[in-house]
């Protein structure tokens, strides 16, 4: 959808909330399926909140999507990780595919609840432009920043929520040689990004769950 029309500050307003709760969300995700298995670690350093400053990482949640934002790129970022001992998990190999897949399913239902947003927008029509209009901007906004995050994260290196679930369901062995290349995930990550290459990555399945979204909802 084109936000052309919209000042840098009108974007601004239209992005931060969906983003700021997208990235929210998703580290809540994790540390409340981690309190539900059995570790507390994040529930006892008050990270189970929404209070977005209680998750906010300057660059990943203020600069990175900020200057995405103003240079028109694929806007993404991130929030302080939610601390998981897997130590305390009742099955920690398990349980920590769980607590990885909690992230990006957070993000699927948060794209279908601003899909729907997006939907009342539309219903309200061009005679309640006031409203309508922001709910429309807002709503594709959600859905976007939801689908990247949760295509992003389901990225099979690690740190990421992808490496943690396919480190999980590896055999042991294969399992821990492959964790030993989570030293090496930032770098591919930022050699991924400085190519270009994460929206040649992400933009086929981003489409794919956007415009599924908007095909059930009928927009």
């Amino acid at each position: 959808m084109p936000m052309d029309e919209l000042t840098l500050v009108g974007r601004i307003a239209i992005w931060i909330l969906p983003v700021v709760f997208a990235i929210t969300v998703h580290e809540v995700a994790h540390g409340w399926v981690a309190s539900k298995l059995g570790d507390h670690t994040a529930k006892n350093l008050g990270r189970l909140t929404l209070n977005p400053i209680n998750h906010m990482d300057l660059v990943g949640t203020v600069i990175v999507p900020g200057v995405l934002l103003f240079l028109g790129g694929f806007i993404f970022g991130w929030a302080k990780p939610v601390p998981v001992n897997c130590n305390n998990l009742n099955n920690p190999k398990r349980d920590m595919v769980y607590v990885a897949m909690a992230g990006p399913l957070a993000n699927f239902f948060m794209a279908i609840g601003w899909g729907i947003l997006m939907k009342i927008g539309y219903l309200l029509g061009s005679s309640n432009e006031f409203f309508s209009l922001p709910l429309i901007y807002m709503g594709y906004a959600g859905v976007f920043i939801n689908a990247v995050l949760m295509m992003l994260n389901l990225l099979p290196i690690l740190p990421l929520d992808g490496g943690r679930i396919l480190a999980g369901l590896l055999p042991n062995k294969i399992s821990l040689e492959f964790s030993k290349l989570e030293r090496f995930g930032f770098p591919i990550l930022i050699v991924i990004i400085a190519m270009g290459w994460l929206s040649n990555l992400l933009g086929p399945p981003v489409y794919f769950l956007q415009s599924s979204i908007f095909k059930i909802l009928g927009i």
